[in-house]
């Protein structure tokens, strides 16, 4: 039994020096530098041509608006259309109570014809008066007087046929006609409902609403920015081609007709800080109401030598500045200062501090710092490998 003891004792201690000894030698391992960098996925720069493409918001407005008024007084006799229908120019809207004006034609009518009878007179007095002058049966006053009346003749009738076609025209008022082609809105106005000519109410409003206008706000400053870069070489404005605008509705999905930029105002909103812009948009199933929240995407300029870099392999300091870590040619991490300029989707568009060939490090940050060797590991051969194993799989 004491031999046993004796035995298990000296294996204990046989084991504990055993553990020291690996402790030490992975110490010293570990000291030595023989522990292998920590690795720092990469990706490689590259530089490729984008489209400056700017989101704004913006509300939607009729292409063309007509609000309907009588344009002559009388009651309402019958509404001939069904509101929210769809109306075209021309067509008869309202019907007025036209017996008060069929009179007044009836009486023009009647004053026309008694100022030509009155005329015709005239001329026969003064055609006879020029035959009888040369004679010195009459004298010069009296052909000078029939001449006089024949001109008075020929004014009353044109003064009568003017009332005539102005009987005419009102009478034509009391069918009030659509103005332009859109869709109708609810009537203000029922049958024996009395109007007045040129009231301030309207009886209904017309919209056309195919095409239909986009009305988009962008800050001065960032068009003065964009301005200024294109001034400067960065950027260069898009083609004609490209001054397309593409909608997302309210719900966040995309509108399947693409519209053209109109124009932009030449001033200045003053409670916004904001310039207008106009796009027209095709409509043709009627998707698009007045006043609906909508978000456009606008080419607004084009860079031959963008670089874009994922969102991850950007930091920021407390004060700001954003930096990014790349892999140098000894594989090395080096810190650097870079400018975004803007956000495109998961990715941020860099203006300086990076450039083409440059290994950004977007892996394995949390054990890295600048000045520390590296592993680097390639994400793009990564990505693919893992392609071919799931296509092989």
């Amino acid at each position: 039994m004491r031999h046993s003891t004796q035995s298990l004792l000296l294996l204990l201690i046989a084991s504990v020096l055993l553990s020291a000894c690996g402790q030490q030698q992975a110490g010293s391992a570990q000291a030595d530098g023989q522990q292998p960098p920590p690795q720092a996925g990469f990706i490689t720069v590259e530089e490729k041509p984008f489209t400056l493409v700017n989101e704004l918001p913006g509300r939607t407005s009729p292409y063309q608006v007509a609000e309907v008024r009588p344009q002559v007084t009388g009651l309402i006799e019958e509404r001939l259309f069904e509101e929210g229908e769809t109306v075209e120019a021309g067509q008869a809207l309202y019907r007025i109570d036209a017996k008060r004006y069929q009179a007044t034609l009836a009486s023009a009518q009647a004053e026309l014809a008694n100022a030509r009878a009155n005329r015709d007179k005239a001329r026969l007095t003064a055609n006879r008066y020029e035959s009888l002058i040369g004679n010195g049966a009459i004298s010069q006053q009296t052909l000078d007087e029939a001449r006089t009346t024949l001109s008075a003749g020929n004014a009353q009738v044109a003064a009568a046929e003017a009332a005539v076609e102005s009987a005419r025209i009102d009478l034509d008022y009391t069918t009030i006609r659509a103005p332009i082609d859109g869709r109708i809105g609810r009537s203000s106005v029922t049958a024996g409902a009395l109007v007045t000519a040129n009231q301030t109410t309207a009886l209904a409003t017309i919209r056309q609403l195919d095409p239909i206008y986009v009305d988009l706000t962008q800050s001065y400053e960032e068009l003065s920015r964009l301005r200024s870069a294109m001034a400067s070489g960065k950027l260069e404005t898009v083609g004609e081609g490209q001054a397309s605008v593409s909608l997302a509705q309210q719900d966040g999905t995309a509108y399947p007709h693409e519209g053209t930029l109109q124009f932009s105002e030449f001033a200045v909103g003053e409670g916004t800080g904001s310039v207008t812009l106009r796009a027209l948009v095709p409509n043709p199933d009627g998707a698009l109401l007045p006043g609906m929240f909508v978000r456009a995407r606008l080419p607004q300029a084009e860079r031959d030598n963008a670089i874009l870099v994922p969102q991850k392999g950007i930091s920021r300091e407390p004060s700001g500045q954003a930096t990014a870590l790349v892999i140098t040619e000894d594989s090395t991490v080096e810190k650097r200062n870079v400018t975004t300029e803007k956000a495109v989707g998961n990715q941020w568009l860099i203006s300086d501090g990076l450039k083409a060939g440059d290994r950004l490090i977007v892996d394995g940050l949390q054990k890295i710092r600048a000045g520390s060797p590296v592993t680097p590991v390639d994400m793009n051969d990564r990505a693919t490998t893992a392609a071919t194993d799931n296509t092989q799989g």
